[in-house]
């Protein structure tokens, strides 16, 4: 009989008292895992969670990338996301996660702790495994600080509070907020763990989603540009790229898109960018669009035909053919702004100018190759900026970009008006169906535009996370 691997987390919430430790019990058609194969199942669940997570997608409605189109499906679910209407949300409102976020963690952390009792496997393979676990570890908490915390740069920060850390399988332990500088100690303490365990270097296409030697590094180059670290971003990127930089060429009308999960730049095709969901939702702003200029080819490979009104729908999102953490294209960009940080421009320009070549038509390239090295320091860390919101767009990397390179201005947003009629029934009668209608609006733009607050570079915690009561205090000012 087929064997199922449950989280014994579960069981200790259904049966609460009865359950003093989570090993304590085995539920009926269950088994605690004991060999590599099973810890090796219950560590693909978690991968799954997080392939899932929908959050930073929701969070880049709030930047200049996209907005939500004019669908009452997706106003009720996603307009009170974009206008950080956080704290009174209508009831439809698409909540953010946060228990999904902890249940990869206390996995992650069981594997960890079991090191030493895992059977059947070669000590190479279980390494592989635990080291992969700490991937997982530091990677939630990467995602969690960066959406509830200070950004690290920002004057002041490693000293907030952001996310509580979990680092044990303690189930009685209450959970109380780390600062970003503590948070950011353990991410990196676990990445150097990750890098004495994983040794597999490319995974066959099946098991391709599990981390591997060069996710590794990924994650570490982008973790040190997050912090500002900008010659340990550069080894990082520059130890990617030494075992893998192909890119694909979008002159080949047959490429695939870079972040398709069979494409040669993908290092570790994990998560899905954007859910299907709010890819449906998501309408690409005409202004962000105003980046991509003339010959660009991935404006058209990236997303559809312009409506109307100037806005279009972006194709490299919304489906399992686009599964994507890391890619070499962002290792590029990476390599490009820590070089051009530490003032050496000749290799900022080289790392920059080899992924334009692959994503410019040759007269376009040829026009910003000339640009690019007529650039001072200034003008090409702003031009690194930007092509990062070219290449990287729809891919969940927008919100945490503008966040850490602390830029109220791109937060000021122009947004649509709405109106909002009756279309027929009532709420007594349980049958309200409503017409949501964008007017002409020269100027609508968030209510805080013109007294911006830090406390928009981070998101405000679920307020029914908060009303639990077991000690999660909302963030400042929310």
């Amino acid at each position: 009989m087929k064997k199922t691997i449950s989280l014994m987390i579960m069981a200790c919430m259904l049966l609460l008292a009865a359950c003093d430790n989570y090993l304590d019990i085995q539920p009926t058609g269950s088994v605690i895992p004991n060999s590599l194969a099973e810890y090796r199942a219950l560590l693909a669940r978690s991968y799954k969670d997080v392939s899932k997570f929908s959050d930073r997608g929701m969070a880049c409605f709030r930047s200049d990338e996209m907005q939500v189109r004019d669908d009452e499906y997706d106003q009720n679910y996603y307009m009170d996301i974009e206008r950080w209407n956080d704290l009174a949300p209508n009831a439809y409102t698409s909540s953010f996660e946060w228990a999904k976020y902890y249940n990869v963690l206390f996995i992650a952390n069981h594997v960890i702790e079991s090191k030493s009792d895992i059977k059947e496997g070669t000590e190479e393979e279980i390494n592989q495994l635990v080291g992969e676990a700490y991937m997982l570890r530091a990677y939630v908490h990467f995602l969690l600080v960066n959406l509830y915390g200070q950004p690290y740069t920002k004057e002041g920060a490693l000293d907030t509070k952001s996310v509580p850390l979990k680092l044990d399988t303690d189930l009685e332990k209450v959970l109380k907020r780390n600062t970003v500088k503590e948070v950011y100690v353990s991410i990196q303490e676990d990445i150097d763990e990750a890098r004495k365990l994983v040794t597999e270097a490319e995974w066959e296409q099946r098991y391709s989603y599990r981390f591997n030697t060069a996710s590794v590094e990924a994650f570490q180059s982008r973790v040190s540009l997050y912090k500002g670290e900008w010659q340990a971003a550069w080894n990082a990127a520059e130890a990617v790229l030494a075992v893998k930089s192909v890119l694909v060429d979008l002159n080949d009308d047959a490429a695939t898109l870079p972040n398709n999960y069979n494409s040669v730049e993908n290092i570790t095709p994990l998560e899905t960018p954007l859910s299907s969901t709010v890819n449906g939702a998501a309408l690409a702003t005409p202004v962000f669009l105003s980046l991509y200029a003339e010959n660009d080819l991935r404006l058209d490979k990236y997303f559809a035909e312009a409506d109307e009104k100037g806005f279009r729908k972006n194709k490299k999102a919304g489906s399992n053919n686009y599964l994507c953490t890391f890619r070499v294209g962002e290792i590029y960009l990476t390599a490009a702004e820590a070089a051009a940080q530490l003032g050496q421009l000749p290799q900022a320009r080289t790392r920059l100018l080899e992924l334009m070549r692959k994503r410019y038509a040759p007269e376009a390239y040829e026009a910003k190759s000339i640009a690019v090295n007529a650039m001072d320091k200034e003008a090409l860390v702003q031009e690194i900026l930007d092509e990062r919101a070219r290449e990287l767009a729809f891919e969940e990397v927008r919100w945490f970009d503008i966040a850490r390179w602390k830029r109220a201005d791109v937060f000021k947003k122009t947004l649509h008006g709405v109106n909002v009629t009756i279309k027929s029934g009532s709420v007594a009668e349980g049958n309200l169906q409503l017409n949501f209608e964008q007017p002409k609006v020269e100027s609508v733009s968030r209510f805080w535009q013109k007294n911006f607050s830090p406390k928009w570079y981070m998101s405000a915690f679920p307020s029914d996370e908060i009303n639990k009561g077991y000690g999660l205090l909302q963030n400042p000012g929310w």
